[in-house]
């Protein structure tokens, strides 16, 4: 099918067209972005910035991909937008462009959902087969892990990663790591479960599912300290490698309250995102 253009959209010179794309009436692109073949932009919505969407994304009416980051330290870089395939994208969603000094991309997989009113501030990184539902947020830096699901109203804070197949109970507010696997709810979130649906329809093996049920038992139910409990785990021949995930996590959200595991975050995206500015030409950055 070719594609069409309603003759109320805005296209900008320099934005590059695939085939069998549909952009509805009043929609807005803007001069850097890429859509891929068989994307459908709907009514009102805007696309702008440096952004590239792929294929066969909806776009459903009136949502803000690409624009500027809601972070006072921008000031006009062109900075990325990467927007993989199959997407849905509700009505009234912001996707915000990268920061220089967060590594300069906001990168969103495929295969994703994301529902009305939703926010993904920039430097973000989403994998594929996520869930966010009705008018959850996410701050700057959020990473959020494979087939993971936001229930409504979620709330994420700065540098938080959200492990896969997680599931964050409704108007949850989030300011720690979410270990993969489990089901966390409550202000301040808290593990509260495995979350056995996702990993069900996941496909995940029964014999997986069971042992990363012990896990949880032995880290989030038993007497001794967590911090205990994850040495000796890490001393063993552990078999699941769901449960060796899990293990890293944790690790890697201990040592992140303890010490300075955030502040060497953000020193390493500063450099990534000088870096990119480099190899793009951006004056300033060069040499």
């Amino acid at each position: 099918m070719a594609t069409r253009i309603h003759h109320t959209a805005q296209v900008a010179d320099g934005a590059e067209i695939g085939e069998d794309v549909i952009i509805g009436p009043s929609a807005v692109i803007g001069p850097h972005v890429k859509i891929g073949n068989g994307t459908r932009i709907g009514p009102l919505s805007v696309v702008d910035g440096h952004t590239t969407l792929g294929e066969e994304n909806v776009i459903v009416g009136q949502a803000s991909l690409g624009g500027a980051p809601q972070d006072l330290s921008y000031r006009g870089e062109p900075t990325l937008l990467e927007i993989g395939d199959r997407n849905t994208i509700r009505e009234f969603v912001s996707i915000n462009l990268g920061t220089v000094k967060g590594g300069g991309i906001t990168r969103i997989g495929s295969d994703n959902l994301i529902m009305a009113c939703c926010h993904v501030a920039h430097d973000c990184h989403l994998e594929d087969h996520i869930v966010l539902s009705n008018g959850s947020g996410l701050a700057g830096h959020v990473k959020i892990g494979r087939n993971a699901n936001l229930s409504g109203m979620c709330g994420v804070v700065h540098f938080v990663s959200v492990g896969e197949f997680s599931f964050l109970a409704g108007m949850t507010r989030q300011a720690l790591d979410v270990p993969p696997y489990m089901i966390v709810e409550g202000h301040e979130g808290r593990v509260r479960g495995v979350n056995m649906v996702g990993l069900q329809r996941g496909g995940v093996p029964k014999e997986d599912q069971e042992a990363l049920r012990q896990a949880h038992r032995r880290l989030f139910r038993g007497n001794t300290a967590r911090g205990a409990v994850l040495e000796e785990m890490r001393a063993e021949q552990i078999e699941s490698p769901y449960v060796r995930n899990l293990v890293d996590a944790m690790t890697a959200r201990e040592n992140a309250v303890r010490g300075r595991a955030r502040e060497v975050l953000r020193e390493t995206y500063e450099v990534e995102g000088r870096e990119l500015m480099k190899r793009m030409g951006v004056p300033g950055y060069a040499g």
